[in-house]
């Protein structure tokens, strides 16, 4: 459920198909994300899931798969 709703999320900013987007894709290197596509990505993860990611966590985020189980972690 989390990856579906965050590959929709990350399509949207990056203008990528979904399909693009799996557990293993990484936002730099695979998608070509800078600082400013991170940042969207994120508020879009916090509005989505109503959640607040704090600074020094986003940093660790490289992966889809990484967002996922942060997701996981602060909705409990």
């Amino acid at each position: 459920m989390e990856l579906e709703k965050l590959q929709k999320i990350i399509a949207e900013v990056l203008n990528v198909d979904t399909e693009e987007v799996t557990w293993d894709t990484t936002f730099v290197d695979d998608l070509g994300a800078d600082s400013l596509d991170i940042f969207q990505i994120v508020m879009g993860i916090e509005e989505e899931f109503d959640i607040e990611i704090p600074t020094e966590e986003v940093e660790q985020i490289v992966s889809v798969g990484d967002a996922v189980e942060q997701i996981k972690r602060l909705i409990g």
